[in-house]
């Protein structure tokens, strides 16, 4: 019954979240533009599944995906296993931010796989490579984005282990953007903005935020509101330096000579 009654007050604070966006979009579609969609049953059935798969995912993440990365985040900081990663005539007073190192290790691993399996970034590049026609590869985007979801995330558990303060690092990397937004192919720059913002879903961003909060409860001297919060930026920051460095590799293969066309950006 616990269960039951879990499910049934999501399922009543979804509908109160998706009525306003249903609101707008039938209110233009009969007062404004005055006209009756011809599909409007199968319509009203994507709504009802669009409820029951938000409702259901908003419990996985509640009681799966948060629990899961603060559970990694502690375990993996626990004073006993850090311990146990130290060189023969070490103590626990020379423990620093090299003996994190699983840490990093699963940072990269968690933010590269969850941004392989993000779906607004799946759904992303496919537009991309319709519109290129094909210039764009699906893959490719995916992958660049992916890595430098995972570098971004492994640097931000690094910056919350040694306690530096977050805005010379974000300063630092869009420092970088604009740098290297001047020499990047123009077809990528604006695709290579989106990318960051779209990674940062649904999968992407629950276990992501967990594992910020569980590090900065578990690493001494941490606070969780100053040092927990940030990773997400981290997440959103390093794809848009990934996928233009995608661009301009690319770009350098695809010189004459290469076998490629110029304006190609493929995998």
């Amino acid at each position: 019954m616990d269960v039951l009654s879990a499910i049934f007050a999501e399922t009543l604070g979804t509908v109160n979240d998706v009525l306003p966006i249903a609101a707008i979009i039938f209110g233009f579609q009969f007062f404004v533009l005055r006209q009756k969609p011809a599909n409007l049953s199968e319509i009203l059935w994507g709504f009802v599944w669009v409820l029951a798969g938000l409702s259901l995912f908003l419990l996985g993440l509640e009681w799966c995906l948060f629990p899961l990365g603060r559970l990694m985040a502690e375990q993996l900081t626990d004073p006993v296993f850090v311990q146990s990663t130290l060189n023969a005539g070490e103590t626990a007073a020379d423990i620093n931010w090299t003996h994190y190192y699983w840490v990093y290790i699963f940072a990269f691993l968690i933010g590269f796989s969850t941004t392989i399996a993000e779906p607004s970034l799946i759904a992303v590049a496919i537009k991309a490579n319709e519109v290129s026609g094909g210039a764009i590869g699906i893959w490719g985007l995916r992958i660049s984005v992916a890595l430098g979801v995972a570098v971004g995330i492994s640097l931000g558990c690094y910056r919350i282990v040694v306690g530096d303060p977050i805005h010379w690092y974000i300063m630092g990397g869009y420092i970088i953007v604009v740098l290297q937004t001047s020499v990047a192919p123009k077809i990528i720059i604006p695709l290579a903005y989106d990318s960051g913002g779209v990674t940062t879903s649904t999968v992407t961003v629950p276990l992501v935020a967990a594992l910020g909060l569980g590090l900065s409860e578990t690493v001494p001297g941490r606070n969780p509101l100053i040092d927990g919060f940030g990773l997400i930026a981290f997440a959103s920051l390093f794809p848009i330096l990934s996928v233009m460095a995608y661009a301009q590799l690319s770009e350098f293969r695809a010189k004459p000579g290469s076998g490629r066309a110029d304006s190609e950006i493929n995998e």
